[in-house]
Parts: C-alpha cells; sequence; structure tokens
C-alpha cells in the first residue's frame, strides 16, 4: 500500500451498521478501513457524533475518506458546518450513501440533525442514492447532492442500499471508492483551486456502471 494512501473511516446511521451491512464487509476484508465508533446508535444526538467524529479524523495520520450510510452522511455534514477544513485536508473525499430525508421525519430520532445550513463540502464526494429509498425520495437525495457539490449516483431500485438490499460486499460502492483513493493520493497538505479541479475532473471522467442492469444505470453526474 502506498505510504499515502488514505485511511478510510466508515460512519454509520441510525443502529450502527450489523455483520450482514457492507460496510461492516469492507472493514472486515479491507486493511485500510476502520468504523468511526459515534455511540449512542439508537438515539443519535448531532453533536455527539460530530464531537467523536472529529477524534476518528484528528487521530489518523494520514488523508481520511469517509464511507457515510444513511444519518452517517448528515453527520459528515454537519461535522463540515461545525469544524469546517482547508479543501481536502483533513478529509480527502467522501463516499456518502442514501442519506435520509430528516426533514420529513417528525419524530424525535432525527431532531438533532435538521435544520442543517447550506454547507458545500471541501473534498471530492459522491451521494449514492436509490430509486425506492423509504427513507428519502431520490429527488430529495439528488438535492442533497446539488447542496454539497457532490457527484450524484443512481444506484437503481437498492432499498435504502443496506443489509436489506442483499448487495453483499457491495463492489460497485467499492469501485466508487476506488475512484476517490486515486483522486487523493498524493494529498498531504490543502489543495488549491487547481487541485480542487482536476480531482473533480476525474471524478466525472466517464460513467461508472454496475454489473446489473436491473438495479440501475449507475452514472456519475455532475451537479
Amino acid at each position: 500500500m502506498s505510504r499515502n494512501a488514505p485511511h478510510i473511516l466508515t460512519v454509520p446511521g441510525l443502529n450502527n451498521s450489523g455483520e450482514r451491512h457492507w460496510q461492516t464487509h469492507w472493514e472486515r476484508t479491507r486493511t485500510d478501513t476502520s468504523r468511526a465508533e459515534l455511540g449512542l446508535w439508537d438515539q443519535p444526538h448531532r453533536n455527539s457524533w460530530v464531537t467523536r467524529l472529529n477524534a476518528e479524523i484528528e487521530a489518523s495520520p494520514k488523508p481520511v475518506i469517509l464511507v457515510a450510510h444513511s444519518l452517517g452522511c448528515q453527520a459528515v455534514a454537519w461535522w463540515v458546518a461545525l469544524q469546517g477544513q482547508s479543501y481536502g485536508w483533513p478529509v480527502a473525499g467522501a463516499l456518502l450513501v442514501a442519506p435520509p430525508d430528516v426533514e420529513r421525519d417528525k419524530g424525535e430520532r432525527f431532531a438533532t440533525f435538521r435544520n442543517l445550513p447550506d454547507v458545500f463540502l471541501p473534498f471530492p464526494s459522491i451521494v449514492v442514492a436509490s430509486r425506492n429509498d423509504h427513507y428519502a425520495e431520490y429527488a430529495h437525495a439528488a438535492g442533497l447532492a446539488r447542496g454539497w457539490g457532490s457527484f450524484l449516483v443512481d444506484a437503481g431500485h437498492c432499498g435504502h442500499i443496506n443489509a436489506d438490499s442483499d448487495i453483499g460486499e457491495w463492489q460497485f460502492g467499492q469501485r466508487l471508492l476506488d475512484r476517490l483513493i486515486v483522486a487523493a493520493q498524493g494529498r498531504e497538505q490543502p489543495s488549491d483551486a487547481v487541485e480542487r479541479r482536476a480531482a473533480e475532473r476525474f471524478l466525472a471522467a466517464r460513467p461508472v456502471h454496475g454489473h446489473d442492469p436491473e438495479r440501475a444505470e449507475r452514472s456519475v453526474s455532475s451537479h
């Protein structure tokens, strides 16, 4: 592994990610990957999660790529809003999978994650959204991608892109992660505008397609 290879930090959502979840599979099979232990998994609180996520990021001697699922995506966005960083350091990229619509859910479990201010993510990022996710309409996820400055990937009909989606180790997601890793290679200090544009051009260079045509025409599109 390259000396400059980033560390992959998974950020689960509500109730954590179980044994069959693709995040857990990645943590078992990839030597560059570990989980952010945010705690309060069944009663998430924004400030607690952001504080713990920040500690995990600061503890890494390498640049970090965040791989968030569900409410973990909002935790990443709130981390940016409350902590901030220079472009590309210490977080060098993020894969944001199935972000929920926390404004639509009127219960208390997402209450502290609502009213997210406008925040443009200061690193290359990809949002992956499903057409039949019961936690968010596809259009809502597309709106988040536009606001965050992320590239949007249509995952087709994959539910909440979790263990119930029956995607195993989710090889397609790992190919998206590989793009972020390549874009992050060699970035050991804050990037300037030229590096940012170069990373964005790399991510948008060509469509990325999955193996299952019934699940999606999975392509990266710029917003």
